[in-house]
């Protein structure tokens, strides 16, 4: 095709987002371009950016998994995807709490060493964060949208939108609406320092065990029966029970993933962040949406690599974009930078960095 037919095609809402997309890219390479030549920030700094953009940016990802995986499987958005992950976090609040008046997460651990003791004490918390936000996704699953599988796509997203605002003011009926302050521990409170350099301990307990996760997670379903079923069924249910897979139950099954990913999302966020309250899944299940989105809806490596640079790009961007554009406060518009980016995305990549275009057939 020529250049003289492509520009034939063009219709006005493609010109004008392309002009919004040029406009956006322009302020944001001037804003950057003005805050390096500014000097206000050390090399130190940006790197702190940088490696809590990773921390936060993995967290993220693994929320995005739930998403991704569900579209994948049954062409529909769980929007109460982030309540599933609130439910973790604030249930398992209580358990930190108690355990933390025990002494488990203190210096001299209740159990012996403080390695031993903190190792124990993570471990149950994450078993039982998984066991909660699991449990909750295949209920969501088999009580809210199991009778409408064959509904207009319409109908199962209202009953998404609808469990999102039950399963939050159920955790505020059963918990308060009180902000509640998880436990410090200790053994996680230091830094690594690397010349002039340093990294939170937390931070890199926090981005290891979330990539750690994502890579078990993708050689679960690339290698294993069950894993291959998900993309059986993913790809053609019709087909897939023909051959003899259990559709339901390898749909409960992409659930009961998607709400350990959650999980443990959950409690990474709860030591990193420190708060857990009945609201807190709306503002990450939206950013791991946009998560998702990026990296290509349905696409499991796609949702983790969305998650990342989401992360990488709202902790960097406030101050590389609009701190040299003189706007006061920058850091308080990182949502604004990271809706932004989503919007370039639509515009100049559709398909998200490494999906499919979403056609009629599955959107």
């Amino acid at each position: 095709m020529t250049l003289t037919e492509r520009l034939r095609r063009l219709d006005v809402t493609t010109v004008i987002m392309w002009i919004i997309g040029g406009l956006l890219l322009f302020f944001i390479v001037l804003g950057s371009i003005q805050s390096i030549l500014k000097g206000t920030y050390t090399p130190a700094q940006w790197f702190d950016f940088f490696v809590f953009g990773i921390s936060q940016g993995s967290i993220y990802a693994l929320i995005a998994l739930g998403y991704t995986m569900v579209y994948g499987i049954l062409k529909m958005i769980n929007f109460a995807h982030g309540e599933v992950f609130m439910m973790g976090a604030l249930t398992t609040y209580f358990l930190a709490d108690e355990m933390n008046r025990r002494g488990v997460f203190d210096d001299k651990g209740a159990l012996g060493p403080t390695l031993l003791s903190t190792l124990f004490g993570l471990i149950v918390l994450f078993a039982v964060a998984i066991f909660i936000s699991m449990t909750v996704a295949v209920l969501l699953e088999r009580v809210a949208y199991r009778p409408l599988r064959g509904a207009p796509r319409l109908v199962p997203l209202i009953t998404a939108i609808g469990a999102s605002f039950f399963l939050q003011y159920t955790a505020r009926g059963l918990y308060g609406s009180n902000n509640r302050s998880y436990p410090n521990v200790d053994l996680l409170k230091g830094t690594v320092t690397f010349g002039q350099f340093s990294i939170q301990v937390v931070q890199i307990v926090v981005a290891v065990t979330a990539i750690a996760m994502m890579i078990g997670l993708y050689l679960f379903v690339q290698r294993t029966k069950t894993g291959k079923a998900i993309l059986a069924v993913a790809e053609d249910k019709q087909a897939a029970a023909l051959m003899g897979i259990d559709v339901d139950r390898t749909i409960v099954i992409t659930f009961a993933l998607g709400g350990a990913m959650a999980g443990v999302a959950a409690i990474l966020y709860a030591i990193m962040f420190r708060q857990a309250h009945f609201f807190m899944g709306f503002i990450p299940g939206i950013k791991a949406f946009t998560a998702a989105v990026l990296g290509g809806i349905g696409n499991i490596p796609g949702a983790m690599l969305g998650g990342l640079f989401l992360g990488i790009f709202e902790s960097l961007g406030p101050t590389l974009f609009l701190d040299g554009l003189g706007i006061n406060s920058p850091n308080q518009l990182k949502d604004v930078i990271a809706f932004t980016m989503l919007v370039l995305i639509l515009i100049f990549r559709p398909t998200g960095i490494i999906g499919e275009r979403l056609s009629e057939k599955k959107a």
